[in-house]
């Protein structure tokens, strides 16, 4: 049985293309590709790449100015913070909220708009593995040429299970029987009814979008088609902690804000989704609210 696309890559002896990441005695990182013959330079001296050709990962290196550095392979969160970039990137606490919370399992058949640099489309193809489908839709080629590089790169090359259209979703749309569809664009609500038809009872529709009026609009054009359950939204942050000693207390800075997420799931085709019972805020809706909408057919007139 052969090994998953990638697998080889992350484990055993370092080898010539292997990316490695070293860590210097004050916690920087700086990354790299192995090549017989090569050198790589640091303002603290310089050592040979053959060094670690064939040594086991987690060695540690000296330079010439006789600094040790630890090396390993980077993990997926490192490398797609490291990657060259066209748009930003989907960051690694969000990517793993939408591979837990949008159920992205091995097999799964997922369909993603705004692919950007590649970052979630890496997360999802290592999460379905060779046997799952990934349709990646990318309106600007440029993203896409760039996505297309840093994936083939962390995976070695092609992955099976990947194919990347360059055009917009609901113009390009023609996937079936969709188990998960990923939105990562500025007006994701433009998609829904493409979406719709595209997924299965059940499937699940997820949306990352950056502001508080995306978010609002969003929902309310989920409500607002009718084939999806209530949405849920949130966002994640993180905050390190500092341990040295007694000295335990939260790091000065943190990963704030970087997008909300939303999740909803599509129901059985016919089936109205059951009333809310939930009571909106007071003044929630104006008396002139028409729905989220309104203000675009408003434009068109």
């Amino acid at each position: 049985m052969s090994e998953p696309t990638g697998a080889a890559r992350r484990r055993g002896p370092f080898k010539v293309g292997d990316q490695v990441q070293l860590t210097d005695p004050k916690g920087r990182h700086y990354t790299f590709t192995l090549e017989a013959g090569k050198n790589f330079h640091t303002h603290k001296g310089s050592f040979p790449h053959d060094e670690l050709i064939g040594a086991p990962e987690g060695s540690v290196v000296r330079t010439t100015g006789n600094v040790a550095y630890l090396a390993l392979r980077p993990l997926l969160p490192d490398y797609v913070l490291s990657m060259p970039r066209g748009a930003a990137v989907v960051y690694p606490k969000d990517a793993g909220q939408i591979l837990a919370f949008a159920d992205i399992f091995p097999g799964a058949r997922v369909v993603e708009a705004g692919v950007g640099s590649g970052s979630l489309s890496s997360f999802l193809l290592r999460a379905i593995g060779d046997q799952g489908m990934l349709h990646s839709y990318e309106r600007r080629a440029d993203f896409a040429e760039i996505a297309q590089a840093n994936v083939e790169r962390y995976f070695g090359g092609p992955h099976p299970a990947w194919q990347l259209t360059v055009g917009d979703l609901q113009d390009n749309l023609s996937d079936t029987d969709v188990d998960r569809v990923i939105l990562d664009m500025l007006a994701p609500w433009e998609c829904l009814e493409a979406v719709s038809k595209a997924l299965v009872p059940g499937g699940i529709l997820c949306c990352y979008v950056a502001t508080t009026t995306q978010l609002a609009r969003t929902v309310e054009s989920i409500r607002e088609i009718g084939c999806f359950n209530e949405p849920t939204a949130w966002e994640t942050m993180i905050r390190n902690w500092h341990i040295e000693g007694l000295a335990v207390r939260p790091d000065h800075r943190m990963i704030g804000h970087t997008g909300f997420l939303l999740t909803a799931r599509r129901l059985a085709d016919g089936v109205e989704p059951p009333m809310r019972r939930r009571r909106p805020a007071k003044g929630a809706y104006g008396e002139d609210y028409a729905g989220p909408n309104a203000d675009a057919g408003a434009a068109g007139r």
